[in-house]
């Protein structure tokens, strides 16, 4: 059964962060908060953590749209082709916020997304999701978390999400009440923006 713990985002405790991040080191799934919905996520380098998401989302793992959350812009090099200064300029505007970039990935991304041409950056305005990335020390790769109810697309609260979740997961975090609405998704990889899905993120940034 997954732990269950609190953390507080304008103050996350490094000893709590500490317990998610070793889980994490041993290929675990955590649910954690993020400036949208909750995410579910796992260690970018761990291939069998992958692959456990995958099967629980019921997709293939090299057709996966995961996002790469980060703490902020300084690992992008690792990831994603050399980008231009306008779109460049158009990350620092919007980061730390409610949006994923579609970008050109790199040759350097790990084995299992190598034949991926294009990868989506997430830097969420989430103390607890960026402490998290942070002190792990590279990016988690994240999926948002669906509800069955139609009306409802994503669940909210973190003790009915445990409840759904304790058998799957191996940590999930209770960062308060989440939001009900996704990233906004925008493709840069064209270099004129593309709008893929409008969510929380104002396209003012833009």
């Amino acid at each position: 059964m997954a732990q269950f713990i609190k953390l507080y985002s304008d103050n996350p405790s490094a000893k709590e962060i500490e317990k998610v991040v070793k889980v994490l080191q041993k290929g675990g799934l955590v649910i954690y908060p993020t400036d949208t919905v909750y995410g579910l996520g796992c260690d970018i380098t761990n291939t069998k953590a992958l692959e456990r998401i995958a099967k629980i989302k019921g997709i293939k793992l090299d057709k996966a749209n995961f996002s790469f959350v980060c703490n902020d812009l300084s690992h992008l090099s690792d990831y994603v082709k050399q980008i231009d200064t306008a779109t460049y300029k158009i990350l620092k505007r919007a980061l730390p916020g409610p949006y994923t970039f579609v970008l050109p990935g790199s040759s350097s991304l790990p084995k299992v997304f190598k034949k991926r041409k294009t990868v989506g950056i997430r830097v969420p305005d989430n103390n607890i999701a960026r402490a998290i990335v942070e002190a792990l020390g590279n990016p988690i790769v994240s999926t948002s978390i669906h509800d069955e109810d139609e009306v409802l697309e994503y669940t909210t609260d973190p003790e009915l999400i445990f409840e759904k979740w304790q058998n799957l997961v191996d940590v999930v975090v209770d960062g308060g009440y989440g939001d009900n609405y996704a990233s906004t998704v925008i493709d840069l990889t064209e270099g004129e923006p593309e709008v893929i899905r409008e969510g929380k993120g104002s396209l003012d940034v833009l």
